[in-house]
C-alpha cells in the first residue's frame, strides 16, 4: 500500500517529525514505502482553493448551526486560518490522488509514527468501510480515554467509529494523523468539499456525513506529541 506523509518542508517541527515517522516506518520493515507530500503553503491557499472552486464554510469563532447537515460545528482553536485550510487542502489533494490512483492508501501527518507492523493490504481491502482509522486515540483526541476504551470493549478488528458525543456534533476519527482510505472514501471526501465547503478534516471526516467510516481495533500509529504547526 502507497504510504503519504504529510509535510510542511520548510518548518523545523514538521520535518523532524517526519524524520522520526520515516524512521519507525522502516523499522516495522515497510522499507522506502513512505513518500512526503509537502502541504500546500499557506501563502497560496487562497488562490490554490479558489481556483479548485473550493471555499472555507467553517466558523473561526463561536459555534453555528449547519442547515444543510442539522450538525453543530464549533470552531477549532487557530492562530493562523491560513494553516487550517493548508491542512484541508494537503488531505484533498491525497484524496484526488488516491482517486486518480484507483486504489488504497494511507495517509499519515507528520506528526504520526508507527507502533507496530501493519497488516496485510488485503486486510484493509475486506474492510467494510472505505476510511479507516488506524491511530491510538489516546492524547490525540477530544474525550480520547471513552474513545479508547470503547474501542477495546468491542471485540470486531474492524468497528464502526465511537459514538461519544450527541448525533448532531461532528465525530470521526481520533484526529486524521493516520487512515488508511479506499478511492470511494475519496471521492466521498471530495463530493463533500463541493457540497459542504472546507472544514476542518476531523469534521468533515464524520460519521454522520461518511456512514463506512471505521476504525481498527489494533492501534497500530501514535501521534508523537509535537508543537502543532495547526492551530499556532
Amino acid at each position: 500500500m502507497k504510504a503519504f506523509a504529510i509535510v510542511v518542508p520548510d518548518n523545523k517541527t514538521s520535518m523532524a517529525g517526519f524524520h522520526e515517522l520515516h524512521d519507525s516506518y522502516e523499522k516495522y520493515g515497510h522499507g522506502d514505502g513512505l513518500e512526503m507530500h509537502e502541504a500546500v503553503p499557506i501563502d497560496k491557499v487562497e488562490m490554490i482553493s479558489g481556483g479548485n472552486g473550493l471555499t472555507w464554510n467553517y466558523p473561526w469563532e463561536g459555534k453555528v448551526s449547519d442547515i444543510k447537515s442539522g450538525l453543530i460545528k464549533s470552531a477549532y482553536p487557530t492562530a493562523d486560518p491560513r494553516k487550517r485550510i493548508s491542512c484541508f487542502m494537503s488531505h484533498w489533494y491525497l484524496w484526488q490522488k488516491c482517486v486518480k490512483l484507483d486504489e488504497t492508501i494511507l495517509i499519515l501527518e507528520h506528526d504520526s509514527r508507527l507502533i507496530k507492523k501493519l497488516p496485510a493490504d488485503s486486510t484493509f481491502a475486506k474492510a467494510p468501510y472505505d476510511i479507516i482509522g488506524i491511530n491510538d486515540p489516546s492524547m490525540a483526541t477530544r474525550k480520547s480515554k471513552v474513545y479508547h476504551d470503547m474501542i477495546l470493549e468491542r471485540e470486531e478488528f474492524f468497528q464502526p467509529v465511537p459514538r461519544i458525543d450527541e448525533f448532531n456534533i461532528p465525530q470521526g476519527l481520533a484526529g486524521n494523523s493516520a487512515y488508511v482510505i479506499k478511492p470511494e472514501g475519496a471521492k466521498h471526501m471530495l463530493e463533500l468539499a463541493d457540497e459542504y465547503g472546507m472544514w476542518p478534516n476531523d469534521a468533515l471526516m464524520c460519521y454522520q456525513l461518511i456512514p463506512k467510516l471505521g476504525v481498527t481495533r489494533n492501534f497500530y500509529t501514535r501521534i508523537q506529541g509535537l508543537r502543532s504547526t495547526t492551530t499556532l
